[in-house]
């Protein structure tokens, strides 16, 4: 949707959930001395301004990072990027999972990123622009579907939607399926909302129905803002690497400590 800026809601609750696990994965990933190859569909613009107008506006920030930042010290990978982005752009500012993966991966990985909102790109191509990433301006599954299966072979591909689009609830898990076979020893990660309506479930029942050996890992939270449709975030993932659900598991007991 071309009208999405992640801006709004950088830092979010959701954006601890996804990020801290994205981070962990790709860390354990990086644990054995062989390439990889990452792949994001809905890139964004990979660092966001935490006092920016948006971000105040909404304030989800406060109620994410802002209350979680302690959640996550040197010896997690997440606590350590977000420590890195402090020291080099201030403490306003967030990092979206490009710059996740640019600071965790080495220079022998490859990185594809996708977007295709015209100002987000721009802002994605000059982040990424001291890293050896490739920035595609496209829609994100075009880019799957023509990298897929990438080269290295090993490795992970995010799926993040902002779900504006609400056929992305029934194209999505045939475009997974179609992903999954082609690369059958990829890591395939989709982030989604949980919202009040239910629009996620029938997806999910098609994700499940089609990837049983997957791991579904959701938490849940008190609305950004009285009325707000999403409270909780979820992460499909197909071929999880050792050792996430207990990783998720550690991470939903925080989560639960949360007043709601």
């Amino acid at each position: 949707m071309l009208s999405y800026q992640h801006i709004y809601h950088a830092g979010n609750l959701a954006d601890v959930h996804k990020h801290s696990l994205l981070a962990w994965m790709l860390a354990y990933l990086t644990r054995k001395d062989k390439p990889l190859s990452y792949l994001e569909t809905h890139a964004g613009r990979a660092v966001y301004d935490l006092s920016d107008t948006p971000a105040l506006k909404t304030g989800e920030a406060v109620q994410g990072i802002g209350r979680t930042r302690g959640w996550f010290g040197k010896d997690h990978p997440y606590g350590q990027v977000l420590d890195m982005v402090t020291r080099e752009q201030g403490a306003d500012a967030y990092p979206g999972s490009p710059l996740l993966a640019a600071k965790l991966l080495r220079e022998m990985d490859s990185i594809h990123l996708a977007e295709l909102h015209p100002g987000e790109f721009g802002a994605l191509d000059l982040a990424m622009s001291p890293y050896p990433v490739k920035c595609h301006y496209r829609d994100g599954f075009e880019m799957a579907f023509a990298l897929t299966p990438p080269t290295p072979r090993r490795g992970l591909m995010l799926i993040d939607p902002s779900f504006e689009i609400k056929t992305d609830y029934v194209d999505i898990p045939r475009h997974i399926s179609k992903l999954a076979k082609a690369w059958n020893v990829g890591i395939i990660a989709l982030w989604y909302p949980i919202l009040t309506s239910k629009l996620h479930q029938p997806m999910l029942s098609a994700l499940m129905g089609a990837h049983p050996e997957a791991l579904r890992h959701e938490v849940s939270f008190a609305p950004a803002r009285p009325g707000h449709g999403m409270i909780g975030s979820g992460l499909f993932v197909i071929n999880p690497p050792y050792g996430l659900k207990e990783e998720a598991a550690k991470l939903a007991a925080k989560f639960r400590s949360l007043p709601k």
